[in-house]
Protein backbone atom coordinates (compact mmCIF):
# COMPACT_ATOMS: atom_id res chain seq x y z
CA UNK A 1 0.00 0.00 0.00
CA UNK A 2 1.37 3.69 -0.84
CA UNK A 3 1.54 6.16 1.63
CA UNK A 4 -1.96 7.64 2.78
CA UNK A 5 -2.79 11.48 3.83
CA UNK A 6 -6.17 11.62 5.61
CA UNK A 7 -7.51 15.25 5.64
CA UNK A 8 -10.61 14.59 8.04
CA UNK A 9 -9.63 12.32 11.12
CA UNK A 10 -13.78 11.38 12.07
CA UNK A 11 -15.11 7.29 12.41
CA UNK A 12 -14.87 6.66 9.00
CA UNK A 13 -11.31 7.81 8.58
CA UNK A 14 -10.06 6.12 11.80
CA UNK A 15 -12.05 2.82 10.46
CA UNK A 16 -10.40 2.67 7.26
CA UNK A 17 -6.99 3.89 9.08
CA UNK A 18 -7.39 0.87 10.78
CA UNK A 19 -8.32 -1.50 8.19
CA UNK A 20 -5.37 0.07 6.42
CA UNK A 21 -2.65 -1.13 9.16
CA UNK A 22 -4.21 -4.78 9.33
CA UNK A 23 -3.50 -5.00 6.09
CA UNK A 24 -0.12 -4.44 6.71
CA UNK A 25 0.63 -0.53 6.12
CA UNK A 26 3.26 0.67 8.46
CA UNK A 27 1.44 3.32 10.60
CA UNK A 28 4.10 5.67 9.73
CA UNK A 29 2.83 6.20 6.32
CA UNK A 30 -0.27 7.15 7.49
CA UNK A 31 -0.47 10.66 8.53
CA UNK A 32 -3.86 12.79 9.26
CA UNK A 33 -4.58 16.47 9.46
CA UNK A 34 -8.00 16.71 12.14
CA UNK A 35 -8.65 20.12 13.99
CA UNK A 36 -10.11 17.97 16.82
CA UNK A 37 -7.38 18.13 19.61
CA UNK A 38 -9.03 15.14 20.96
CA UNK A 39 -10.03 13.33 18.13
CA UNK A 40 -6.43 13.48 16.73
CA UNK A 41 -5.07 12.52 20.12
CA UNK A 42 -7.47 9.56 19.94
CA UNK A 43 -5.97 8.30 16.47
CA UNK A 44 -2.19 8.72 17.79
CA UNK A 45 -2.73 7.16 20.87
CA UNK A 46 -4.50 3.96 18.96
CA UNK A 47 -2.75 3.61 15.54
CA UNK A 48 0.70 5.26 16.22
CA UNK A 49 -0.17 7.25 12.55
CA UNK A 50 1.40 11.18 11.90
CA UNK A 51 -1.14 13.88 12.85
CA UNK A 52 -1.22 17.81 12.25
CA UNK A 53 -3.62 20.40 13.89
CA UNK A 54 -3.22 22.04 10.31
CA UNK A 55 -3.52 21.31 6.28
CA UNK A 56 -0.44 23.32 6.06
CA UNK A 57 1.81 20.89 8.55
CA UNK A 58 0.94 17.59 5.87
CA UNK A 59 3.35 16.25 3.88
CA UNK A 60 0.33 15.24 1.42
CA UNK A 61 1.61 11.61 0.35
CA UNK A 62 0.60 10.87 -3.21
CA UNK A 63 -2.88 9.47 -2.59
CA UNK A 64 -4.97 11.42 -0.72
CA UNK A 65 -8.06 10.75 1.21
CA UNK A 66 -11.04 13.65 1.90
CA UNK A 67 -12.94 12.72 4.81
CA UNK A 68 -14.29 15.82 6.12
CA UNK A 69 -18.07 16.55 6.30
CA UNK A 70 -19.41 17.52 2.49
CA UNK A 71 -20.14 21.32 4.12
CA UNK A 72 -16.88 21.41 4.69
CA UNK A 73 -15.30 20.67 1.51
CA UNK A 74 -14.83 23.82 -0.20
CA UNK A 75 -12.90 25.45 2.14
CA UNK A 76 -10.54 22.48 2.43
CA UNK A 77 -10.43 21.97 -0.93
CA UNK A 78 -9.64 26.18 -1.38
CA UNK A 79 -6.29 25.09 1.11
CA UNK A 80 -5.46 21.72 -0.60
CA UNK A 81 -5.78 23.10 -4.37
CA UNK A 82 -2.59 25.19 -4.57
CA UNK A 83 -0.55 21.79 -3.27
CA UNK A 84 -1.83 19.35 -5.82
CA UNK A 85 0.83 18.07 -8.24
CA UNK A 86 -0.16 14.61 -9.63
CA UNK A 87 -1.65 13.23 -6.55
CA UNK A 88 -5.16 11.17 -6.27
CA UNK A 89 -7.50 12.34 -4.38
CA UNK A 90 -10.03 10.08 -2.79
CA UNK A 91 -13.47 11.62 -1.43
CA UNK A 92 -15.64 9.91 1.27
CA UNK A 93 -17.54 13.33 1.20
CA UNK A 94 -21.58 11.99 0.97
CA UNK A 95 -22.74 13.69 -1.80
CA UNK A 96 -20.14 15.44 -3.28
CA UNK A 97 -20.23 14.97 -6.97
CA UNK A 98 -16.50 14.74 -8.73
CA UNK A 99 -17.64 17.83 -11.18
CA UNK A 100 -18.17 20.33 -8.33
CA UNK A 101 -15.01 18.57 -5.82
CA UNK A 102 -12.91 19.54 -9.35
CA UNK A 103 -14.34 22.89 -9.39
CA UNK A 104 -13.11 23.82 -5.33
CA UNK A 105 -10.22 22.22 -6.28
CA UNK A 106 -9.14 24.95 -9.22
CA UNK A 107 -10.14 22.16 -11.99
CA UNK A 108 -8.28 19.20 -11.08
CA UNK A 109 -9.34 16.10 -12.42
CA UNK A 110 -7.54 12.80 -10.69
CA UNK A 111 -10.53 12.42 -8.32
CA UNK A 112 -11.88 9.33 -7.17
CA UNK A 113 -15.40 9.21 -5.05
CA UNK A 114 -16.65 6.45 -3.22
CA UNK A 115 -19.04 6.07 -1.39
CA UNK A 116 -18.21 4.04 2.24
CA UNK A 117 -20.76 2.50 4.40
CA UNK A 118 -20.82 2.69 8.17
CA UNK A 119 -20.28 -1.65 8.76
CA UNK A 120 -16.73 -0.36 7.85
CA UNK A 121 -16.56 0.06 11.22
CA UNK A 122 -16.52 -3.26 11.96
CA UNK A 123 -14.72 -4.05 8.64
CA UNK A 124 -17.47 -5.46 6.62
CA UNK A 125 -18.20 -2.52 4.60
CA UNK A 126 -19.09 -2.22 1.26
CA UNK A 127 -18.11 0.93 -1.06
CA UNK A 128 -19.34 2.42 -4.05
CA UNK A 129 -16.61 4.01 -6.44
CA UNK A 130 -16.65 5.84 -9.33
CA UNK A 131 -13.61 7.42 -11.24
CA UNK A 132 -13.21 10.63 -13.84
CA UNK A 133 -12.31 9.84 -17.08
CA UNK A 134 -8.21 11.51 -16.02
CA UNK A 135 -7.65 8.47 -13.96
CA UNK A 136 -5.91 5.63 -15.22
CA UNK A 137 -6.07 1.91 -14.16
CA UNK A 138 -2.83 2.55 -11.49
CA UNK A 139 -4.59 4.73 -9.54
CA UNK A 140 -8.12 2.54 -9.46
CA UNK A 141 -6.57 0.35 -8.52
CA UNK A 142 -4.70 2.54 -5.37
CA UNK A 143 -8.03 3.95 -4.48
CA UNK A 144 -9.68 0.40 -4.42
CA UNK A 145 -7.10 -0.83 -2.16
CA UNK A 146 -7.97 2.01 0.58
CA UNK A 147 -11.58 1.48 0.52
CA UNK A 148 -11.15 -3.01 0.65
CA UNK A 149 -9.41 -2.31 3.50
CA UNK A 150 -12.23 -2.34 5.33
CA UNK A 151 -14.73 -4.32 3.42
CA UNK A 152 -16.14 -4.73 -0.39
CA UNK A 153 -15.84 -2.64 -3.11
CA UNK A 154 -18.06 -2.26 -6.43
CA UNK A 155 -17.47 0.49 -9.50
CA UNK A 156 -20.11 1.78 -11.01
CA UNK A 157 -19.57 3.22 -14.61
CA UNK A 158 -21.87 6.31 -14.47
CA UNK A 159 -21.49 8.56 -11.71
CA UNK A 160 -25.31 8.97 -10.83
CA UNK A 161 -25.71 5.22 -9.89
CA UNK A 162 -23.77 6.18 -6.60
CA UNK A 163 -27.27 7.97 -5.77
CA UNK A 164 -28.76 4.08 -5.82
CA UNK A 165 -25.71 2.93 -4.01
CA UNK A 166 -26.38 5.17 -1.15
CA UNK A 167 -29.88 4.26 -1.57
CA UNK A 168 -28.94 0.31 -1.24
CA UNK A 169 -25.82 -0.32 0.63
CA UNK A 170 -25.49 3.38 2.16
CA UNK A 171 -28.88 3.73 4.15
CA UNK A 172 -29.51 -0.11 3.86
CA UNK A 173 -27.55 -0.70 7.16
CA UNK A 174 -30.85 1.40 9.20
CA UNK A 175 -33.17 -0.65 6.76
CA UNK A 176 -31.68 -3.74 8.63
CA UNK A 177 -31.95 -2.18 11.97
CA UNK A 178 -35.32 -1.82 11.37
CA UNK A 179 -36.24 -5.10 10.03
CA UNK A 180 -33.81 -6.10 13.17
CA UNK A 181 -36.14 -3.66 15.56
CA UNK A 182 -39.50 -5.01 14.09
CA UNK A 183 -38.46 -8.93 14.02
CA UNK A 184 -37.10 -8.06 17.75
CA UNK A 185 -40.83 -6.51 19.05
CA UNK A 186 -42.49 -9.54 17.36
CA UNK A 187 -40.78 -11.98 19.25
CA UNK A 188 -41.44 -9.79 22.44
CA UNK A 189 -44.85 -9.85 21.45
CA UNK A 190 -44.92 -13.37 20.86
CA UNK A 191 -43.80 -14.18 24.97
CA UNK A 192 -40.09 -14.34 24.28
CA UNK A 193 -37.65 -12.61 26.90
CA UNK A 194 -36.49 -9.31 25.63
CA UNK A 195 -32.49 -10.46 25.64
CA UNK A 196 -33.58 -13.69 24.31
CA UNK A 197 -35.48 -12.06 21.11
CA UNK A 198 -32.73 -10.27 20.64
CA UNK A 199 -30.40 -12.85 20.38
CA UNK A 200 -32.78 -14.40 17.87
CA UNK A 201 -32.92 -11.70 15.61
CA UNK A 202 -29.88 -10.49 15.25
CA UNK A 203 -27.82 -14.47 14.89
CA UNK A 204 -30.50 -15.13 12.12
CA UNK A 205 -29.88 -11.96 10.23
CA UNK A 206 -26.25 -12.66 10.05
CA UNK A 207 -26.48 -16.34 9.92
CA UNK A 208 -28.95 -16.09 6.86
CA UNK A 209 -26.65 -13.19 4.93
CA UNK A 210 -23.59 -15.31 5.77
CA UNK A 211 -25.48 -18.56 3.98
CA UNK A 212 -26.08 -16.01 1.34
CA UNK A 213 -22.79 -14.65 1.01
CA UNK A 214 -20.98 -18.12 1.01
CA UNK A 215 -23.44 -20.23 -1.03
CA UNK A 216 -23.61 -17.59 -3.67
CA UNK A 217 -27.04 -19.18 -4.46
CA UNK A 218 -29.68 -16.37 -5.27
CA UNK A 219 -32.00 -15.19 -2.01
CA UNK A 220 -34.84 -16.25 -3.93
CA UNK A 221 -33.91 -19.76 -3.84
CA UNK A 222 -32.34 -19.57 -0.38
CA UNK A 223 -35.96 -18.67 0.63
CA UNK A 224 -37.75 -21.29 -1.79
CA UNK A 225 -35.52 -23.95 0.08
CA UNK A 226 -36.83 -22.31 3.49
CA UNK A 227 -40.16 -22.64 2.49
CA UNK A 228 -42.18 -26.05 3.13
CA UNK A 229 -45.53 -26.42 1.22
CA UNK A 230 -48.10 -25.62 3.94
CA UNK A 231 -45.39 -25.03 6.62
CA UNK A 232 -44.84 -22.29 8.98
CA UNK A 233 -42.31 -20.15 6.45
CA UNK A 234 -45.50 -20.28 3.56
CA UNK A 235 -47.43 -19.01 5.71
CA UNK A 236 -45.21 -16.00 7.19
CA UNK A 237 -44.23 -15.22 3.57
CA UNK A 238 -47.90 -14.97 2.67
CA UNK A 239 -48.37 -12.44 5.59
CA UNK A 240 -44.98 -10.52 4.30
CA UNK A 241 -46.87 -10.46 0.64
CA UNK A 242 -50.00 -9.60 1.67
CA UNK A 243 -48.60 -6.44 3.32
CA UNK A 244 -46.47 -5.54 0.05
CA UNK A 245 -43.39 -5.06 2.03
CA UNK A 246 -41.28 -5.96 -1.28
CA UNK A 247 -43.18 -2.82 -2.78
CA UNK A 248 -42.47 -1.11 0.24
CA UNK A 249 -38.71 -2.12 0.16
CA UNK A 250 -38.26 -0.39 -3.43
CA UNK A 251 -40.42 2.55 -2.04
CA UNK A 252 -38.17 3.23 0.34
CA UNK A 253 -34.73 2.58 -2.43
CA UNK A 254 -36.29 4.60 -5.17
CA UNK A 255 -37.20 7.77 -1.82
CA UNK A 256 -33.45 7.57 -0.68
CA UNK A 257 -31.91 7.40 -4.16
CA UNK A 258 -34.13 10.67 -5.07
CA UNK A 259 -32.62 12.32 -1.74
CA UNK A 260 -29.26 11.50 -2.69
CA UNK A 261 -29.41 13.45 -6.14
CA UNK A 262 -31.35 16.02 -4.36
CA UNK A 263 -28.31 16.57 -1.92
CA UNK A 264 -25.69 16.55 -4.67
CA UNK A 265 -27.46 19.46 -6.31
CA UNK A 266 -27.57 21.27 -2.90
CA UNK A 267 -23.90 20.40 -2.05
CA UNK A 268 -22.89 21.71 -5.16
CA UNK A 269 -24.38 25.18 -4.88
CA UNK A 270 -21.64 25.34 -2.33
CA UNK A 271 -18.69 27.77 -2.20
Amino acid sequence: MHKVSFIGGGNMAGAIIGGLIASGTQPTDIEVVEINADARGQLAARFGVVTHSDLSQARLHALIVLAVKPQSLPEVAASLAPRLAGHLVVSIAAGVRVADLGRWLGGYTRIVRAMPNTPALVQAGVAGLFASSAVNQDSRSQAEAVLRAVGGVVWVEDEPQLDAVTAVSGSGPAYVFYFLESLEAAAVAQGLAPATARQLALQTFFGAAKLALESGEEPAVLRQRVTSRGGTTERGIAALEAAAVKQAIGQAVAAASRRSAELGDELGRLA
